[in-house]
C-alpha cells in the first residue's frame, strides 16, 4: 500500500535540522549603505521603509552597528553634492564615497568595504557613463570612453582604502580595463566584484529614489541585460571571469535563480543582489499583514544561497543577522 521510500521520515521536526542542506549564516550577508554628501542627519528613504541615506560623518558609526550585529562587509553607494555630464565627483579624492571609505576603515579596519564603481549617481543625465553619438537613432552610452572614467573611479576608491571595487555599469571590457588600471597603480590586492550579469530590470525603482540616479531620457537596456536571455547572461559572466574578475554577480537575485545557479558552475565566488524592489515588495506585503516578514526574508535569502550564491547583498542584512 505504501511505497518503500517514506519521505516524511526525514521531515520529523527534531531530525530536520540535522539534514538541512543549506544553512544561511551572517558571513553570507553584505549590507548596502547610502552615503549622502548633502545630509546633516539620516534621511529616510520613502520607498524603502527602514532604509536611510546617512551623512558622511555618521557612516563609521553605522558601519559599527553593522559590525556589532555580525556583518563583516558593506557595499557603499554615494549621493554627491555635485553632478555633471562627466561625473567628476565620482573620482574626486575628497568625494562622498572616498570619505566614507576612509572613515570606516579607520574605525573598523576589519570591515570589508566594497564600493560601487559607476557614474549614474554622479552624472546630470543619470546614465552610467559618458554619453555621445547615437545608436538606433537615440543617444547612447560611449563604451570605451566610459571605461577610462571607470578606471579613475576605481583607482580613487582603492586609494581611499576600499578592499573590493564593484563595477556595475555593464560596459564591454570593464573588468580587464579596471584590473589593468589598478595593477599599474600598485593595487594588485584590491578585488573586483563585477556586476557581471545585471539585468535591465523593473525592480530598481526604489534604489533610483535612494541614490538619486534616475535617468533623464531613454533607458539602460543597451548596456544592461535583457531579462529574457539566459545564454547571453551566462556569457557575460564568463567573459568577466576571463578578464580577471574575482567575484561574479547576478542582479537581481530572486527572479533569476536559474541564471545564478548556472553562473555558479563557472567556479568563481558568486554574489546575488536582492535589490531594492525585492526589499520593498516584501516590506509592503508584510506591513499589510499579507506575509510574515521574518519568515519570508529568511526563506528568500536561503533560496538565493541554495541556488549557489556565496555572498548575498541585501537591505535586510541587519535584521537577518539579528534573526539568525
Amino acid at each position: 500500500m505504501f511505497p518503500e521510500r517514506r519521505m516524511r521520515r526525514v521531515r520529523t521536526r527534531n531530525v530536520q535540522p540535522l539534514l538541512c542542506e543549506t544553512t544561511l549564516t551572517r558571513n553570507d550577508l553584505v549590507a548596502p549603505l547610502f552615503v549622502d554628501e548633502t545630509a546633516t542627519k539620516q534621511r529616510p528613504i520613502e520607498s524603502m521603509p527602514g532604509q536611510f541615506r546617512y551623512p558622511v560623518d555618521r557612516i563609521a558609526g553605522i558601519a559599527g552597528k553593522m559590525w556589532e550585529r555580525g556583518i563583516r562587509a558593506v557595499l557603499l553607494f554615494g549621493v554627491p553634492a555635485h553632478k555633471d555630464d562627466a561625473a567628476t565627483s565620482a573620482y574626486d579624492p575628497g568625494g562622498v564615497v572616498q570619505q566614507a571609505v576612509r572613515r570606516i576603515k579607520a574605525a573598523y579596519p576589519g570591515m570589508v568595504v566594497i564600493t560601487d564603481v559607476c557614474a549614474c549617481e554622479y552624472t546630470s543625465h543619470g546614465h552610467c557613463g559618458i554619453m555621445g553619438g547615437t545608436r538606433g537613432g537615440e543617444k547612447d552610452l560611449l563604451n570605451d570612453e566610459s571605461l577610462l572614467l571607470m578606471n579613475r573611479i576605481a583607482i580613487s576608491h582603492a586609494e581611499a582604502g576600499a578592499d573590493i571595487v564593484a563595477p556595475s555599469c555593464m560596459l564591454d571590457g570593464m573588468v580587464r580595463s579596471i584590473r589593468n588600471a589598478l595593477d599599474e597603480e600598485g593595487y594588485e590586492d584590491v578585488l573586483i566584484m563585477s556586476y557581471s550579469t545585471k539585468f535591465s530590470s523593473s525592480l530598481y525603482g526604489p534604489f533610483r529614489e535612494a541614490a538619486e540616479s534616475g535617468f533623464s531620457f531613454g533607458d539602460r537596456s543597451t548596456y544592461q541585460m535583457n531579462p529574457a536571455n539566459g545564454r547571453e547572461a551566462y556569457l557575460e559572466s564568463r567573459l568577466d571571469m576571463d578578464e580577471g574578475a574575482d567575484i561574479l554577480m547576478v542582479k537581481p537575485a530572486g527572479p533569476y535563480l536559474d541564471v545564478l545557479a548556472e553562473i555558479a558552475t563557472l567556479g568563481l565566488p558568486v554574489a546575488g543582489f536582492q535589490v531594492s524592489g525585492e526589499y520593498s515588495m516584501i516590506k509592503a506585503a508584510a506591513e499589510r499583514g499579507w506575509i510574515q516578514e521574518k519568515e519570508t526574508v529568511l526563506e528568500t535569502l536561503t533560496c538565493i544561497k541554495r541556488a549557489g550564491a556565496d555572498l548575498i547583498i541585501t537591505y535586510f542584512a541587519y535584521d537577518a543577522c539579528g534573526w539568525l
